[in-house]
């Protein structure tokens, strides 16, 4: 590694990585969504002829279905895939708006009609996931830089303050709280317990410390110390693998149910970024300006991809051949699971810091430039695109037929299928 990635990662990692120079796009006029409805009379005494037209009429303009899918924690789960079973939307447009105050550089969550989401001055949203409207806001003492995760009747918060927060789901009471020595920066995930009753919450600290906590009390279960820095989440491979990367320059695998070190696998550089997972392999970007294929099974790097030189700091995404990574050379690359190879690369307008979400048959992630992008999968065509006059740093989280994301300016977007 250079002198000038060495001194890079060494800021990136002994500082706060989100302390970044930021892109600002000129803001769109945006008009008012009107949705129309056909509002169908029946008038008494109608033939049955008639009311079997009518009915055969409503049945033709049905709206489709809606897929009931979440976003209860960071890239959609404990795997961290970005995954999510549904087809790429349409074209989008806004269904409604809310201004948090500060930026928003943290994923949100969407179960159940509710979106949960932090700023970087501390607050925390919970928000209807039909209108927008604040239903309760939680104030910790330091950034919101992570996602919060959701499991049963609680909210599980990281804050920069050093607390990990359990929130009553419907009230926003704090009901447990966890301390450490340093900021949390990366999102908890939740887990079901693997010898028992009862689910887990993992999370990594900046501390160096991974911890695993009872989800009912935050009693501690098991702890696993590395030698740095650690900014991404864990992910959970084959239920039986805690697996993440570290400023220490290595992917770290342990045992799911004590925190045993089962590999640590050296690479080229600092990992600044939560990984992606599919299968036994684990994918991530480095300092390096590299994006690394690790084999969690063997122990072992599969292939490394580099392309230019500048870094792949944010999480992947994948689908069942390829993986998804955006850089700061203001490119999307779509590479080979397999192999390594490039298979194409979409250019924006800005770095790309917002890890995409990965549909069957498309994706979305959001730019620098303040312009959300659809494409398709296998050849990284444009769907559609669409400004929203602020830059972003956040990823997308997507549920219920909504996709959620924040801006730089504070801005929570809820956008729905034209």
């Amino acid at each position: 590694m250079s002198f000038q990635q060495t001194v890079g990662a060494a800021l990136c990692c002994g500082f706060n990585c989100n302390e970044r120079s930021r892109h600002k796009a000129a803001p769109t006029v945006i008009f008012p969504i009107i949705s129309l409805s056909i509002v169908v009379g029946l008038v008494a005494g109608c033939s049955k002829s008639s009311e079997t037209s009518v009915e055969e009429s409503a049945a033709e303009v049905e709206a489709p279905t809606v897929p009931q899918t979440s976003w209860s924690m960071t890239r959609g789960g404990p795997h961290l895939s970005g995954n999510i079973a549904a087809t790429v939307p349409g074209q989008m447009e806004i269904a409604w708006t809310f201004d948090a105050g500060q930026m928003i550089s943290a994923e949100a969550a969407v179960l159940d009609g509710h979106v949960f989401v932090g700023t970087e001055d501390g607050l925390f949203f919970n928000l209807d996931l039909e209108t927008g409207e604040e239903q309760w806001k939680f104030e910790t003492e330091d950034a919101i830089t992570a996602a919060p995760a959701i499991s049963g009747d609680l909210v599980f918060l990281p804050s920069n303050d050093g607390q990990l927060y359990a929130l009553g789901l419907e009230t926003g009471e704090e009901v447990w709280k966890f301390g450490v020595d340093d900021k949390i920066s990366a999102a908890p995930v939740v887990v079901d317990n693997p010898g028992g009753e009862g689910q887990w919450v993992l999370m990594n600290g900046y501390d160096g410390t991974t911890r695993c906590l009872s989800a009912v009390d935050g009693s501690l279960i098991w702890s696993y110390q590395t030698e740095d820095f650690i900014n991404g989440s864990p992910a959970v491979v084959d239920n039986q693998w805690v697996v993440f990367g570290g400023c220490d320059a290595q992917l770290h695998v342990i045992g799911l149910e004590d925190g045993t070190l089962v590999h640590k696998i050296p690479n080229d550089s600092q990992i600044v970024s939560s990984i992606a997972t599919y299968k036994h392999m684990a994918y991530s970007g480095n300092y390096a300006n590299q994006v690394v294929a690790f084999d969690v099974d063997l122990g072992m790097i599969a292939w490394v991809y580099e392309d230019r030189n500048l870094p792949f700091n944010n999480a992947p995404g994948v689908s069942d051949d390829m993986l998804f990574i955006g850089s700061n050379d203001k490119h999307l690359h779509a590479i080979n699971q397999e192999t390594g190879a490039s298979v194409w690369k979409f250019r924006t307008g800005a770095r790309i810091e917002s890890a995409p979400i990965v549909f069957e048959d498309g994706l979305i992630f959001g730019s620098g430039d303040g312009r959300l992008y659809a494409l398709n999968l296998d050849t990284g065509e444009e769907i559609w695109r669409l400004d929203l006059g602020e830059g972003f740093i956040a990823s997308p989280a997507y549920g219920y037929g909504v996709l959620i994301i924040g801006g730089e300016d504070g801005t929570v977007f809820a956008l729905k299928e034209s």
